[in-house]
Order: C-alpha cells, then sequence, then structure tokens
C-alpha cells in the first residue's frame, strides 16, 4: 500500500473503503501530532530568518484548514475546555477553587460509576496525542485517596494502554512495515529490541521519554514488541502511578478546609513538604531514568555501534521517528 493511501480528507485510490472508515478518527489524532510536529519545525526555521512573529498566524491557520474534521474537534474542544477552567476560577474566585474542587471530587467519589468513568477517561487520554494521563492519575488519588486512588489508576492504565497497543497496531500495520522497510533508526531499534528482550522494553517503558502517550505508539509501532510484553513492562510504571496517587492524597487534604483547620502549622508544612518533594523526586527520578536507557542502549554488547546509535536517536526522537505519529508529508 502507497503512502498516498493514508492522506485524510484527500484521494484514497486503491485503498480499502472499510479500513479507511474505521480508522478516521485515529488517522486524525495522528495528524494531530504531526501537525504540532510541523508547526514547531516552521516556526524553528522562520525564527532563524527573523520572520517568525509575522509568519506564525498565517502558517497557523493554513495548517488548520488541510486538518481533517475530526482534528479540528479536538481542538475546538481543547480550547472549550481551557475556557471553561478560566470561567471557573473567574467565577468561583481563585482563593476558593481548591475548595470547589475538593468539594466536587467528594461527590463524584461517592456516585456509584465514578471509578469506572475515571478509569475510561484514563484509558482514552492514553491514546496519542491527547493529553490530560498525568493529571488524572492524580485526580485518583485526590478524589479517592491513596489506596483506591492507586488502585483506579494501575488498572486503568494497564488495560487502557493495552488495548491502544492493540488497536493501533491493528489499524496502522502496513504503515508500520512500509515504514519500518525504509527507516534505518527502525530497523535499528526493531533490531536492539529484538536482542535485548523484554529488559530493555521495561527500560525504555518507565523512561519518561517517550511521555505516556506517545510510548503507548512507539512500541504499537514495533513489530517485535508482543502485547504480553508491552503490558509486563507497563506493570513497572506503577510506582510512579502510587507517588501520583499520593500527591493527590495530600493535595486534597490541603485543599479542604476543614482538614486543614485540624492541621496544626508543622503538619501543614510537612504535607507541602511531601507533595513537593513527590513532584521533585518524580522530575529527578525520571530524568536519572532517561539517561541511564540511552547510556543501555548506546553501549550494548552484541549490535554495531552504528546500529545502537541509530536505535538511541530513535528513543530520543520519539515524536519525529515513531510512524504512527507522522503524517504523508513527513514520511522518508
Amino acid at each position: 500500500m502507497h503512502s498516498h493511501l493514508l492522506q485524510m480528507g484527500r484521494s484514497t485510490s486503491g485503498a480499502p473503503k472499510v479500513l479507511r472508515n474505521r480508522s478516521d478518527i485515529l488517522y486524525g489524532l495522528a495528524d494531530l501530532s504531526s501537525y504540532h510536529l510541523n508547526i514547531r519545525r516552521q516556526m524553528e526555521a522562520a525564527s532563524q530568518n527573523g520572520s517568525a512573529p509575522k509568519r506564525y498566524p498565517i502558517t497557523v491557520f493554513r495548517r488548520y484548514q488541510n486538518l481533517n474534521v475530526f482534528v479540528k474537534l479536538a481542538i475546538w474542544f481543547l480550547l472549550f475546555f481551557h475556557i471553561c477552567l478560566a470561567a471557573l476560577i473567574i467565577t468561583v474566585g481563585p482563593a476558593q477553587v481548591p475548595q470547589y474542587l475538593y468539594d466536587k471530587a467528594k461527590i463524584f467519589s461517592e456516585t456509584k460509576w465514578g471509578w469506572l468513568y475515571l478509569g475510561i477517561a484514563m484509558s482514552i487520554t492514553s491514546l496519542p496525542p491527547l493529553v490530560g494521563y498525568t493529571t488524572l492519575t492524580s485526580v485518583c488519588g485526590f478524589a479517592y485517596g491513596f489506596t483506591k486512588g492507586f488502585l483506579i489508576s494501575a488498572i486503568a492504565s494497564l488495560l487502557g494502554s493495552a488495548l491502544v497497543f492493540v488497536v493501533l497496531r491493528y489499524i496502522f500495520r502496513e504503515r508500520i512495515q512500509q515504514w519500518a522497510e525504509q527507516n534505518k533508526k527502525w530497523q535499528a531499534l526493531e533490531a536492539v529490541i529484538k536482542a535485548k528482550g523484554l529488559p530493555l522494553i521495561i527500560l525504555i517503558r518507565i523512561s519518561p521519554f517517550p511521555p505516556w502517550v506517545y510510548a503507548n505508539a512507539f512500541f504499537a509501532s514495533i513489530e517485535t514488541v508482543s502485547l504480553w510484553q508491552f503490558a509486563f513492562a507497563t506493570c513497572f510504571t506503577f510506582p510512579k502511578l502510587a507517588l501520583n496517587a499520593f500527591i493527590g492524597a495530600r493535595m486534597a487534604a490541603l485543599a479542604d478546609g476543614k482538614q486543614r483547620d485540624q492541621m496544626d502549622t508543622l503538619a501543614k508544612v510537612l504535607d507541602g513538604i511531601l507533595v513537593g518533594g513527590g513532584v521533585v523526586v518524580a522530575i529527578f527520578a525520571g530524568w536519572l531514568m532517561y539517561g541511564l536507557v540511552q547510556n543501555h542502549i548506546r553501549n550494548l554488547n552484541g549490535p554495531p555501534s552504528e546500529v545502537d546509535e541509530f536505535a538511541a536517536e530513535a528513543v530520543e526522537h520519539y515524536d519525529e521517528e515513531t510512524p504512527l505519529m507522522q503524517s504523508d508529508g513527513n514520511r522518508p
């Protein structure tokens, strides 16, 4: 199948019509990622010759006009969400926002199917290029406390990412195969993962780069990674989920006025330190793990050094290399 078969809103001569209809939404989401990437590239190029401020609005508008209808709806949804968020802050008042959010979270947690709705939302935000997954892991702790919040986020993360993995690999199988045949970095990465197997998959999975939603597409793009390996490696992200749930639970205690009034100054300070310390630990651990992954890939025994370097670059430039994140105009 040729590359023009996957162009959205353009000719699909020779493409199976059923496949096109079934995958329009996912193609649109992939094109939204490419939209962000292309805008960034064009802005970098324009900034070098000093024309960025003048050409940016025109570039954005032209790219927007060429987007699929599903991508346009996603953009308008994100815009509407941020408008509603700003309206909430203005209406309730900045000082009352934490208490307001706590009260709503409490009501939500007491509903019969609240945990299921939250799990479904986490599963949906596991699909690139949607955002909000990490925030939702903290919301689990904020609404349900540490233990129950962690269990909800862990189960939803495992099932949601596995579902995304299967859907993306099924829909884009031919696109993945075509890409792998033409991209040396991807061939190197597949060779390295095939040689080193599960330990390397786990290392890449717990690394902060690629981020969660892009990592799901990243692993779905690599034919040598099986579903059971992907699911098993995902379990190693549970400590991070536990940390996010803990941060959310401590933030809930600080947000509720009644709980704050029962705390002495020392308890409030300790809670603040725990929240801030948790964020710092998460950032430091992510940075450390990313460095270890890059160093490990570049110093593997067995594959030639050139193959190791190509594989490391494929991981580092996940947003530019992952075939499911590429539009037709960016393919090799």
